[in-house]
């Protein structure tokens, strides 16, 4: 077997939620504690923290493992979805498990004989889990991948729990209200284990309050601690006056990231109490140095200046509540570049996009893609317009010939939107 072989194997022989959606969704740790249970429990090997939410908890994952990164911690990040390459989903001091590694593992799992059907996610995840023992690490940093409390990463027992904010997003599997949906995220509270809760009011608060109580699990609330005076906007980044650690400067923009920041802070601090040792200058470095450190993208990422070209994975309301702003402020008329998966419910979304920028609805190449057409036709009854795609290559090869030197340029709506259009960069 080959590399190809193996990912081939992994993407057509395993339900896959990134290309199937819902017949993909596995709720339930019994084929997770399994599987894991073959490969010798190797999630067992290494302290972890781990970092749920709807909305942030890929840029709070990322942030706190260059953190760690920073203060001499070999880190292992487990992240997803990937983007461009599958390999994105696990590494160790930002480097990807290598593609031999993959085989290898693939191979072994098919020699197993493991007979319980495991997803994608679940397969993968194990072999992540693998990876970071056999590479030793001295701290995993674990993203949650759907809700919390049956999420497959769920069998891990950290030594922080973070959950970033309660937002609607996959209402078909945690429920259509808010306190149905922080159930779910407050699945992860473990028994004595702190717990770091970056947004929540109402009765969020009390879901979360209520099931730490229960657990005996130390909880805080990053929105009730100042973390910092205040922050100016910059074209390098977010700069943050009077922070516990000094200035800082946030490499990831945006509007979403002055909440993030708060949390991480928080975590940071939360880290501290149990033991780690995390100097200023990391916490710095890690701020200013995430995207080379880890390896994140997409967000709010800027492509080029004239145009500006900005690209983000916000597909969600949670998410739209903060990019809409940042496209009301951005330069000149806007291009935006909009896809979104079939499974989604985008009213609420198209109603939060600007209604005089010139619209470009295009589809991932991914099975889930809501057709480009269809989306055009619910767009325009929104009162958006503009023309449907067959691929974003397309789509954006449009709104650049349209684009003016000083107009701005959006790709999103989907994460595989953005997946498609940054693999046709990497190919260029």
């Amino acid at each position: 077997m080959n590399y190809d072989e193996a990912i081939d194997y992994l993407y057509t022989r395993l339900p896959m939620f990134q290309r199937m959606g819902a017949p993909a969704y596995k709720p339930g740790l019994d084929t997770s504690l399994n599987l894991a249970r073959a490969f010798g429990n190797p999630h067992r090997h290494y302290p972890s923290i781990h970092v749920a939410g709807t909305n942030g908890k890929g840029s709070t994952a990322h942030t706190l493992a260059a953190i760690l990164q920073s203060a001499g911690y070999k880190v292992g990040l487990y992240t997803s979805p990937h983007l461009v390459d599958f390999r994105e989903r696990m590494r160790v001091d930002g480097v990807m498990i290598s593609r031999e590694r993959v085989v290898d593992f693939v191979e072994r799992y098919k020699a197993l004989g493991f007979d319980g059907a495991p997803s994608f996610f679940e397969l993968t995840m194990v072999m992540a889990f693998e990876y970071f023992a056999a590479e030793h690490v001295d701290i995993a940093v674990i993203e949650v991948g759907l809700g919390g409390r049956l999420d497959s990463t769920n069998i891990i027992s950290p030594d922080l729990c973070v959950i970033t904010n309660i937002s609607f997003d996959h209402t078909q599997f945690l429920g259509d209200t808010l306190p149905q949906i922080a159930i779910e995220k407050a699945g992860i509270i473990k028994p004595g284990v702190p717990v770091v809760i970056g947004e929540s009011d109402g009765d969020v608060r009390r879901v979360f309050a209520e099931k730490a109580a229960a657990e005996g699990a130390p909880i805080r609330y990053a929105d009730d601690e100042k973390r910092y005076a205040s922050f100016d906007m910059t074209p390098q980044g977010i700069i943050y006056h009077d922070t516990p650690c000094g200035e800082l400067l946030g490499a990831l923009s945006g509007e979403c990231q002055l909440k993030n920041t708060s949390t991480i802070l928080t975590a940071v601090d939360a880290l501290r109490s149990l033991g780690r040792d995390l100097p200023d200058e990391a916490v710095r470095r890690g701020f200013a140095e995430v995207c080379s450190l880890t390896g994140l993208a997409g967000r709010w990422m800027k492509i080029s200046s004239h145009p500006m070209v900005v690209c983000d994975t916000g597909h969600n309301v949670g998410g739209w509540q903060y990019i809409a702003p940042q496209l009301d402020a951005a330069p000149g008329r806007k291009h935006l570049v909009i896809g979104f998966v079939n499974d989604k419910d985008i009213d609420h979304i198209l109603n939060m996009m600007p209604r005089d920028a010139r619209y470009y609805f295009t589809q991932a190449s991914v099975q889930r893609a809501l057709p480009s057409a269809e989306l055009a036709a619910k767009a325009k009854e929104k009162g958006l317009h503009g023309e449907a795609f067959g691929d974003v290559d397309g789509a954006f090869a449009a709104a650049m010939e349209d684009a003016s030197s000083g107009d701005t340029v959006f790709i999103g709506g989907s994460t595989f939107v953005v997946a498609d259009f940054l693999a046709s960069r990497d190919k260029a």
